[in-house]
């Protein structure tokens, strides 16, 4: 067997067998899981009731103003305003909405105040400036002697239905899931390479300190012991992700399985209850019709070979600066340039390929390597045009042989350099050198 597959069989075994790994591999699925139900059980939680002061001087509005579970609104209207306030001040109501008398209605709308200690939220202030609105308008109406009653009967209310090109109905929140999976494949990339690359890093670090590299490279070559820690190390992570993809296809598939069995008519439910459980079941079905028409396939094996690429073209960085140093500390000052593209990566993929997933900017951020791992598997959920992936993997891998062969230049040297702490002048020298 050569040496670069013992290497590459002893960083993988040295991993797979690691207790955190097995534990992880199997419990990161569930604490994803519980994560995503936590969050979604805090967003349910309501905050406490919160009292806002009303002084209407105008006697209109208080009426239309609704109380709820998180707002309550009392008719301070015969109070003096003076007297509410020094009321704030000792934060016994959250706000006072302060109402005058004017003269016109173009006059009052530009005279409201609301007046509070802190500053409140913007949802809160539209839903006032629309309410306030909406009786203004009516009173305008009134005015100029138009029934607003007929005024709002005429206005339409347009419901378009989706329809593919095949006749199918098509589901408007498909590109909110569409946006949601590759969202999750891009961060899991960029998550990946973050973490094992670190593990290359500390593993190098790791030797190079306790001075295990002189009898390693006494045998080895730098570039062959380098390649062996990255592709063991990926070897290991392509492993965790198969086991997460296995259980992620058997969830849908119990999924489709489930929701695919028909409401039974034996069922003792009323006629609009059965109508009711059949159309929301429809639903879910033409949900998971749709998720299994997605690019299923294209995704993972693009993850795969993604994953690959990227930490490939990353690990190199990392094995480099592992060589260049020797504490995790002194490590830092040159992690940021390499992080910095996978957060762009991430940016990118959320503000740009949300909107338009096949504009210039997507596209490009796409094909360059530092960045196409991410925003290329946000892509992918909404259909790429294979000559697009066949170039933009072509570019990463070239890309990784380019870089590993810089970054060999640095390992070569700085993995027997010791007490004393690198620069961007000293990597420099080590590339010439």
């Amino acid at each position: 067997m050569s040496i670069l597959k013992l290497i590459i069989k002893r960083e993988f075994i040295a991993k797979v067998r690691n207790k955190s790994f097995i534990v992880m591999t199997f419990l990161s699925p569930l604490l994803f899981v519980a994560i995503a139900g936590f969050v979604g059980y805090l967003s349910t939680l309501k905050a406490d009731q919160k009292i806002i002061a009303v002084h209407d001087q105008t006697g209109l509005f208080f009426n239309d103003l609704k109380s709820n579970q998180e707002y309550k609104y009392l008719d301070f209207s015969k109070i003096e305003l003076k007297i509410l306030k020094d009321s704030i001040i000792r934060e016994s109501y959250e706000g006072i909405l302060f109402i005058p008398k004017a003269n016109t209605n173009q006059q009052l709308q530009k005279q409201i105040e609301y007046i509070s200690n802190d500053s409140p939220s913007l949802d809160f202030i539209q839903d006032l400036e629309s309410v306030i609105a909406v009786k203004i308008t009516k009173d305008n109406y009134q005015k100029q002697g138009l029934d607003a009653t007929v005024i709002n009967n005429a206005a339409a209310e347009v419901n378009i239905k989706l329809k593919k090109s095949s006749g199918e109905n098509a589901l408007k929140g498909l590109n909110w899931i569409k946006i949601i999976i590759g969202g999750t494949f891009g961060y899991l990339i960029m998550m990946f390479i973050v973490i094992y690359g670190n593990m290359v890093m500390r593993s190098v670090i790791e030797e190079k300190t306790n001075r295990i590299i002189e009898i390693i490279i006494s045998s080895v070559k730098p570039f062959q012991l380098m390649m062996g820690k990255i592709i063991g190390t990926s070897l290991a992570g392509v492993l965790q992700f198969f086991i997460w993809a296995i259980i992620g296809l058997t969830i849908m598939l119990v999924a489709s399985i489930f929701f695919g069995v028909n409401v039974s008519p034996t069922a003792k439910l009323s006629p609009e209850m059965m109508a009711a459980a059949q159309q929301e079941m429809s639903s879910v079905q033409l949900y998971i019709k749709e998720l299994w028409n997605l690019p299923i396939a294209t995704m993972l094996i693009c993850f795969v070979v993604y994953f690959i690429g990227g930490y490939f073209l990353y690990s190199s960085f990392y094995a480099a600066i592992g060589a260049a140093v020797d504490n995790e500390t002194d490590s830092q000052q040159f992690l940021l340039p390499i992080i910095m593209p996978l957060i762009l990566g991430v940016y990118i993929g959320f503000f740009t390929v949300m909107n338009d997933p096949h504009g210039t900017v997507a596209t490009t951020f796409s094909m360059i390597p530092l960045t196409s791992p991410i925003v290329m598997l946000m892509r992918i959920p909404f259909g790429v045009p294979w000559w697009q992936l066949v170039i933009s993997i072509l570019i990463l891998f070239a890309t990784f042989f380019l870089v590993v062969w810089f970054a060999a230049k640095i390992y070569r040297v700085g993995i027997l350099m010791y007490g004393k702490k690198p620069t961007w002048k000293e990597l420099y020298k080590w590339l010439k050198y």
